[in-house]
């Protein structure tokens, strides 16, 4: 177990194997409050830490130089994202009231309440952040599903869950932060043998060649590190996960994208996406695999 320094002088504890990167990580979300996040998750109380999929209801948005217009677009993008977990959940197999599902870089929670909701199984989230934990946990109560739903300050590359425990596991928008052979052996772990794992992820495109000035940016905006699909697969394939299903959600996901640099939420790197995006070097991927 090791501690981090975050900016009001109190110590976050990350479960080892903890790396000084980790720490950054754990200190960066910690200290996290963009109003992109914010904004769109006080739509119904659902917070989300991803982008959103499908066309856009221009209809809904309404005339933009209506007072409540910005308001629209907020609800408008909040649908986006919401309806990005539900094609994750889509994917996710037969889950039941009784299985447990794992949700890896779980953020404030809102796909593991919207799990829950839809398959009333148990949900167990895991960050580095405890300031999104305590939020996550929060909501749970709120809400009273805090019996099924749950979040902890974890590593998700040393969860504390058993062996074989969990009917479905998925990472929404959170592996690029961690090396992929070590997050998939331990989703292997995790995984009852016929088990599901869903990913879905931006990940740089071999065929460009290397990532593009594009993706150079986004890493640095996010303090991450983007894979390529290549690195996906292969390290699934050494993990005992066999994809049953590869969707490039690329041109699903840039209408949210174009909406977004539009409100004033913006905040500075939807150029990068929409680039990206537009010449090929970027996409955008869910990968469902099964534990075998």
């Amino acid at each position: 177990m090791t501690s981090t320094d975050i900016a009001n002088g109190t110590s976050v504890s990350v479960p080892s194997p903890a790396s000084p990167y980790q720490g950054d990580i754990a200190r960066y979300w910690d200290q996290e409050a963009r109003p992109v996040n914010l904004r769109l998750g006080d739509v119904d109380g659902l917070y989300h830490h991803h982008y959103g999929v499908g066309a856009v209801d221009h209809e809904a948005l309404g005339n933009t130089g209506d007072s409540s217009y910005e308001k629209r677009l907020i609800a408008e993008l909040h649908r986006l994202e919401s309806a990005q977990t539900d094609v994750l959940l889509d994917h996710l197999g037969a889950v039941g009231h009784q299985d447990t599902v794992v949700d890896a870089g779980c953020g404030r929670g809102g796909s593991s309440v919207m799990a829950h909701q839809r398959f009333g199984c148990r949900a167990e989230g895991v960050t580095l952040s405890a300031k999104q934990a305590e939020f996550a946990n929060r909501r749970a109560r709120e809400l009273g599903i805090d019996s099924h739903v749950r979040a902890q300050v974890c590593n998700m590359l040393d969860t504390p869950f058993e062996t074989g425990s969990a009917t479905a596991s998925w990472n929404n928008e959170s592996s690029m932060y961690v090396d992929l052979d070590d997050l998939f052996a331990e989703h292997s772990r995790v995984l009852k043998r016929g088990g599901r794992y869903v990913t879905i992820t931006g990940c740089w495109n071999p065929r460009y060649g290397q990532p593009s000035k594009w993706v150079s940016q986004i890493n640095a905006h996010f303090e991450c590190n983007i894979h390529s699909r290549r690195e996906y697969l292969k390290a699934m394939a050494d993990n005992r996960l066999v994809p049953q299903a590869i969707v490039d959600l690329t041109p699903e996901t840039l209408p949210y994208w174009e909406l977004r640099a539009t409100s004033s939420l913006v905040t500075g790197i939807e150029e990068a996406f929409i680039n990206s995006y537009r010449d090929g070097s970027f996409q955008y991927v869910l990968i469902a695999a099964d534990r075998v």
